[in-house]
């Protein structure tokens, strides 16, 4: 029997890279990708499934219970089961540090929603992909478990948590058959340029100054994209209703070292980088312990950092017009031809 994927925010970094490989993978799987488009989700990214006629395209807010009921019967024309993946937020910290509000409605509201619609049509399986940001920061030592206590620290985080909660309390309030996922920091292609690692690439490759906050020392955890879409598909086929599982890349990182790296491959000078005033309630260190999702889903990481971060920068030197028509701002207009969206 066919599936039918309901994906939020389908458009962005993650989502399309999730709608790729599903196309590539899980070729008979329909696909119903639900968009609003704002700054971060860009049509060009999904311009590899374009001509696909399983991935159906629906501009739209999951703010808006209209715009995610054109969805949904979207996808029960499609027929089958009916799953859903909810990658759609806001998810950028420095801007949820200038304002709040937005990331409440997209993520806390929008969530509910979608929610809500999911229970009304009998969802097979909902998963909510959320971040390893939820948990705050760690010392030097340590992970974060699926047990660690949520002690989120920007707006953009509390946001998640807020949904992630949200998602536990439909589980256990109306036995909704869900999973939630916290994954560490993503890289490679199709991410928005305002983001670390495009960002440096990109200014690297220009010979324009690094941007490094406070003392540069900020552990993350990076997972390359496309090992986190594995993760998602595992959890979306296997995963056990009501859990939560942490997907990590086993690559902690400082960003400082991050940079010198992409400096190295791309054969820069270390000069470019500067000192930048550090940002409010910058978390020092994240790391994930992905133990659980390995033992009980089988899923470990497929690319090391050493593989993923040549991927990467090639990538994003091969799509050069793709990252000029981001940063420009260009890419907004396709919409406005397509949609005729402001």
């Amino acid at each position: 029997m066919h599936h039918t994927i309901l994906v939020t925010g389908g458009a962005g970094f993650i989502g399309s890279n999730f709608v790729h490989m599903l196309a590539e993978i899980r070729p008979e799987a329909r696909v119903v990708n639900l968009d609003a488009l704002t700054y971060a989700g860009n049509l060009e990214n999904l311009e590899p499934v374009a001509k696909n006629a399983r991935h159906r395209f629906v501009h739209g807010d999951i703010t808006k219970p209209e715009d995610v009921e054109k969805a949904f019967q979207e996808a029960k024309g499609l027929g089958g089961q009916l799953f859903v993946v909810h990658f759609a937020a806001e998810s950028h910290v420095d801007r949820s540090i200038v304002s709040g509000t937005p990331f409440v409605t997209t993520n806390v509201v929008g969530t509910q929603i979608l929610l809500d619609a999911s229970r009304r049509h009998g969802v097979e399986k909902f998963v909510h992909v959320s971040t390893d940001e939820v948990y705050g920061s760690l010392g030097d030592t340590g992970l974060f478990t699926e047990e660690t206590p949520l002690a989120p620290n920007s707006p953009y985080s509390a946001s998640k948590a807020g949904s992630d909660l949200l998602v536990r309390a439909a589980v256990h309030t109306h036995g909704f058959p869900a999973c939630i996922t916290r994954c560490s920091n993503n890289y490679g292609p199709y991410q928005f340029p305002e983001k670390f690692l495009p960002l440096m690439i990109a200014n690297a490759t220009e010979g324009k100054s690094i941007p490094v906050y406070g003392d540069g020392m900020y552990v993350r955890d990076w997972l390359y994209v496309r090992d986190h879409c594995e993760a998602i598909l595992a959890v979306l086929e296997k995963g056990q209703v009501g859990e939560a599982y942490n997907i990590g890349g086993n690559n902690e990182l400082a960003n400082l070292v991050l940079v010198r790296h992409v400096l190295r491959e791309l054969g820069k000078p270390e000069s470019l980088i500067t000192y930048v005033k550090d940002r409010p309630g910058h978390d020092r260190r994240y790391a994930i312990d992905a133990t659980k999702i390995r033992r009980e889903l089988g899923w470990s990481p497929r690319f090391t950092f050493a593989e993923a971060l040549p991927l990467t920068i090639r990538w994003y030197a091969t799509h050069s017009g793709w990252l000029q028509r981001v940063r420009s701002g260009a890419y907004r207009e396709y919409y406005a031809r397509q949609y005729g969206a402001s």
